[in-house]
């Protein structure tokens, strides 16, 4: 279908208002679920052929965190819809207020190749909870998997309700041609400006889900053994094709070797002798990131890994260390294998150092010392934090996950989520049985009365 005519079908069948009883979105969130179930054996098949993600992978870092959104969503909803009552000033007596969620309308969501079902399904969820109706861009970078969500949008929804839309930057570039009520990506800064800019055209409020540098520090007081580990965890996994991965490491003199040495016997735990023949580990999306890549292995001494195949999009879990700050791995977002380790003497170093760079997606600090923990928490902005660990910040449903400057505008998951796609309507009910003349003209007190007065009835 044309793609004006699409979007024209969307809002006709949102205009009806079939989408707004919460009977409605349960339903559909539970043929979500359902459609999930049926698809699951293709989708995992389908992120193996795009990035050759094991079914055990793909299970827990896609289809699995989509099943706990929904259930989540649907457990909470009621309570996330109900309308919440508000105060009313005093002047405005007798009246009541209250701020009731609404669907914004018809949603655009765009999603990435590197997780492209959870980043592509997760919104998904907030955006039905919410009574939208909405029109999906997976990722053409990850042809399989938004071929298999394609076909499972259209077996689950009639197709002015939920579409998908296949294809590249022409595609998209069309899609941002159109009027849309909410524009929800999930990408690269770069193009993450392109879609705002699109979108003012039409004054459509956005969620941009970037990425950045995300740092990691690891101080002489941590547990080195331990923190090595989760890093290498947190920044192998996918193959490093992760927003929230650390991107580089700051680690403190005196425990960098040690930190080194903790590094490579994880990677030897995890992916054994040859990752090659790993099914734990991924592999690069396409030969254009691959070569780039590549590019960096020049940029520093190889510690481990540095191996790489071209024919099989491979390149081997890779530790630098004698890394200039300017280079090249130092200043572009990574997005692969390869991990930078920097050495630094007292802690004003990093900090001064992550003070002029971006604000990252995530900043991550390994310390036994809760001074030292709130002064980096203070110090360095990013979007979010984790301390001793990686990654963790962004699971679950409690804690809105986003981005700040340049990683990112918005947040979502659970309620988060759900607000990121309603509009939160402010009403007020007033009663009919008194109206203070003193609203009306003309003035019938002096403008030192009308300040006291307002001292009083607008308190808060």
């Amino acid at each position: 279908m044309e793609i004006s005519a699409m979007v024209r079908q969307h809002r006709r069948f949102f205009q009806t208002g079939a989408t707004r009883p919460l009977e409605f979105r349960l339903s559909q969130l539970e043929k979500l679920s359902a459609a999930l179930h049926k698809f699951e054996s293709k989708l995992l098949d389908a992120l193996q052929l795009d990035l050759r993600k094991s079914p055990f992978q793909g299970y827990a870092t896609e289809l699995g965190l989509v099943h706990a959104e929904l259930r989540h969503a649907r457990k909470h909803l009621r309570r996330w819809a109900a309308p919440s009552r508000r105060k009313t000033p005093w002047f405005a007596a007798p009246s009541s207020g209250w701020v009731q969620c609404e669907p914004l309308g018809v949603a655009l969501i765009m999603g990435p190749w590197n997780y492209p079902a959870s980043l592509m399904l997760t919104p998904l969820v907030s955006a039905i909870a919410a009574g939208n109706c909405v029109v999906l861009k997976p990722s053409e970078l990850a042809p399989h998997t938004a071929g298999t969500i394609a076909a499972m949008v259209a077996d689950a929804f009639p197709e002015d309700y939920i579409s998908a839309v296949a294809g590249g930057p022409d595609v998209a570039e069309l899609l941002l041609r159109e009027r849309f009520d909410k524009i929800f990506f999930t990408g690269s800064t770069r193009i993450g400006r392109l879609v705002m800019a699109a979108a003012a055209q039409h004054l459509t409020p956005v969620t941009l889900e970037l990425g950045g540098k995300c740092p990691a520090i690891v101080c002489a007081d941590a547990a080195i053994e331990l923190a090595a580990r989760r890093i290498a965890w947190g920044k192998f996994m996918n193959a490093g094709q992760t927003c929230v991965a650390p991107d580089f490491v700051f680690v403190q003199q005196g425990v960098a070797r040690a930190f080194l040495g903790a590094m490579e016997r994880s990677l030897h735990e995890f992916y054994g002798d040859n990752p090659a023949t790993s099914p734990d580990y991924g592999r690069i999306v396409n030969k254009q990131h691959f070569e780039r890549l590549v590019g960096y292995l020049r940029e520093g001494k190889v510690v481990c890994g540095g191996t790489h195949e071209a024919s099989a999009l491979y390149i081997a879990p890779t530790v630098l260390t004698d890394v200039s700050p300017d280079s090249a791995v130092m200043q572009e977002e990574i997005f692969g294998p390869i991990l930078p380790v920097l050495e630094f003497g007292g802690l004003d170093e990093p900090l001064a150092a992550l003070r002029d760079r971006p604000t990252p997606l995530a900043l991550y600090v390994f310390t036994r010392s809760r001074q030292t923990e709130t002064r980096v928490i203070n110090e360095v902005r990013s979007a979010g934090v984790c301390v001793n660990d990686v990654v963790m910040q962004i699971v679950g449903f409690d804690l809105p996950f986003g981005g700040l400057g340049d990683s990112g505008i918005g947040a979502y998951h659970g309620r988060t989520g759900f607000n990121t796609f309603s509009h939160q309507r402010s009403i007020v009910r007033r009663g009919t049985w008194f109206d203070a003349p003193v609203r009306y003209p003309p003035a019938r007190m002096s403008l030192g009365w009308l300040k006291r007065a307002m001292r009083f009835l607008l308190a808060g």
